[in-house]
């Protein structure tokens, strides 16, 4: 799909409802990612009125999900679209649903984060989850990134960070089991980092697939239920 397409319609009304969408998409996303950022930092730093911030937030990511979402209706119920322009509908409303997941993540974390802020806190601060919780951020926004110039290859690249975000949840997951088994007391705090950590790992799940989103979009190609390399493959066609 030629990231200039949508500029070509004949309706220059049309052009302009799938560029209104586009940019809501990446309003949304702006968004989930400084929930990421403000929900991992409110964790890392016992910061509960920043925790207690982003659940409060969280109804403008839903309600971004449902403006689209009825607006994606609206088009194609209207302007019957087809080709490159139905695949691209059809990867906003599946890309939102990832979105609006991804904010409910962030939610979770910092309802941990409120839990953590309680207990006594280890001399790490839980750098492991900040760190983690950047690289999720990140891998989100590279994915936003190839879904705005409609990059596929762009898209395949930052679906292959999702093994690293998979090997540090891996990382963090027999750290905390090691800990409850050295020290039973810590069972209740560790628990809530594995929580954290899980939902981290879902973010970036969800995030890989926004990018097997944008392969669609741009080849046309459903690459759901592939391998990274089958992915790449599809992606440098």
């Amino acid at each position: 799909m030629d990231k200039n397409t949508i500029s070509h319609h004949i309706s220059r009304q049309f052009n302009v409802e799938l560029e209104d969408i586009r940019n809501k998409v990446m309003a949304m996303g702006g968004l989930v990612e400084q929930q990421i950022e403000n929900a991992v930092t409110s964790l890392v730093t016992a910061d509960i009125e920043q925790a207690e911030a982003v659940i409060s937030h969280d109804y403008k990511v839903n309600a971004l999900e449902v403006a689209i979402d009825e607006e994606s209706t609206q088009v194609l119920a209207r302007r019957q679209p087809t080709a490159s322009d139905l695949r691209l509908i059809v990867a906003v409303i599946k890309t939102i649903t990832d979105l609006e997941r991804i904010g409910d993540q962030a939610e979770k974390i910092a309802r941990m984060a409120i839990h953590l802020a309680e207990l006594e806190r280890p001399k790490t601060q839980y750098n492991e989850l900040m760190h983690m919780g950047d690289h999720v951020r990140l891998m989100l926004r590279g994915a936003l990134d190839a879904f705005a110039r409609m990059d596929a290859e762009a898209a395949a690249e930052v679906a292959q960070r999702d093994l690293k975000v998979d090997s540090e949840y891996d990382s963090i997951m027999r750290q905390m089991i090691t800990f409850m088994m050295e020290d039973p007391r810590n069972v209740r705090r560790t628990l809530d980092v594995m929580w954290s950590a899980r939902a981290l790992e879902r973010i970036g799940d969800h995030s890989r697939n926004i990018c097997e989103y944008v392969i669609y979009l741009v080849k046309g190609k459903d690459v759901r239920h592939t391998t990274l390399e089958e992915m790449s493959r599809e992606a440098r066609k």
